[in-house]
């Protein structure tokens, strides 16, 4: 008993630094990140992307924001991927009203399938301007300055811009989950980013040149893997140089979220493929801050089993916890999640559970698809 007491709580101190680590000097980057005024000068010509499939109620809903934006040298390119629903006609009136609107249609083939990567080359191809906004038809900007917030990091060095794509407050648990997943993806991905250590983006807003686009040959290493038109492109061409991040409370793109949770994990799925390709100093680095959180909470639950003194269960639990709450605070005001600081503790724990069970239900459920 003596041998797994001290072997517990090494791991679990162990685990406590790796925790300790990330949230102080990685997160911490985004914590005492500050966005820039809208003082932009230039107003680069802009294409922005959207891939859209039997989407016609979204485009109804959110093009109208996207086409309004205050930005004076702008067009709109809708990919048109096979869609029934009357989309083609809806997007052929509106191009009547706003001469900027573009649309690129792909036709259905009986034998040729494709996924969201085929329609977003045709897009990319489509545009007229070197400077890309991307984002997709279930989404829409917080502000007619989107565009002009996004635009402003674009330099001769400057190839990629991250920005941020929070889901809408509504009801419920399963929203607060999904909120909370969304902050804890964009807290890793921008703060390394910050760090120099670009490894992905979420295609819901983001940016990046036509150039860089056609110079890394596009999806083509990944076009077999049907997620990562965003991800993994980012985690491909990104680098320390290359690539800035944009959260101004005015450059968020708001999407409506999932409402069950099947439909949550099968977009979830679907994503977690792109992973296996990443770099492999990615892989390392991501899978060592998971399994220092999955480990950490084995420890602690090991540590109450075999009946540890009380102080140490409490003191590394709050430390962890204090020390969250110190960093997590000024970036969830600044993600617009403020509301979820009282439900970490428990969605904290939840979080690296929902982890491991994605991990192995991807395993064993190979087939996928966009739409």
């Amino acid at each position: 008993m003596d041998y797994l007491y001290i072997s517990i709580v090494v791991i679990l101190h162990i685990c406590l630094l790796l925790q300790l680590y990330y949230v102080l000097v990685v997160y911490r980057k985004l914590a005492v990140f500050k966005a820039p005024d809208l003082n932009s000068q230039t107003n680069l010509p802009l294409s922005v992307i959207i891939c859209a499939k039997n989407e016609v109620q979204n485009l109804k809903k959110n093009l109208a924001s996207i086409l309004g934006q205050n930005y004076p040298d702008f067009e709109v390119i809708v990919v048109n991927d096979c869609s029934n629903d009357g989309t083609e006609w809806f997007l052929r009136d509106l191009s009547l009203e706003h001469k900027n609107l573009k649309t690129v249609t792909i036709n259905d083939h009986p034998r040729f399938k494709h996924g969201k990567k085929f329609a977003l080359t045709l897009g990319i191809k489509a545009a007229k301007n070197e400077n890309l906004i991307l984002t997709d038809a279930d989404c829409y900007p917080s502000s007619e300055n989107w565009l002009s917030l996004m635009q402003r990091n674009f330099s001769d060095q400057t190839d990629i811009v991250l920005g941020y794509s929070p889901y809408e407050i509504k009801g419920g648990l399963l929203n607060k989950f999904i909120r909370f997943e969304t902050f804890f993806t964009a807290l890793s991905y921008l703060s390394y980013a910050l760090r120099g250590i670009p490894y992905m983006g979420v295609g819901r807003n983001m940016a990046y040149k036509k150039s860089l686009f056609f110079k890394g040959k596009g999806f083509a290493s990944h076009m077999h893997i049907l997620s990562g038109d965003d991800d993994l492109f980012v985690n491909q061409n990104a680098n320390s140089q290359n690539t800035k991040i944009e959260i101004h409370p005015e450059s968020l793109i708001w999407s409506e979220p999932k409402k069950s949770l099947s439909a949550y994990f099968s977009q979830k799925i679907r994503h977690q493929g792109a992973g296996k390709a990443y770099k492999n100093q990615h892989k390392r680095m991501l899978s060592f801050q998971v399994l220092s959180g999955l480990l950490f909470y084995t420890a602690l639950i090991a540590l109450i089993l075999v009946k540890g003194p009380w102080w140490i269960i409490a003191s590394v639990f709050f430390i962890r916890l204090i020390c969250q709450i110190f960093v997590y605070i000024p970036v969830l005001k600044k993600l617009k999640y403020i509301d979820l600081i009282w439900f970490l503790p428990v969605f904290d724990f939840i979080y690296y559970i929902y982890i491991m069970l994605l991990s192995l239900i991807s395993i064993f459920r190979k087939k996928v698809e966009w739409k």
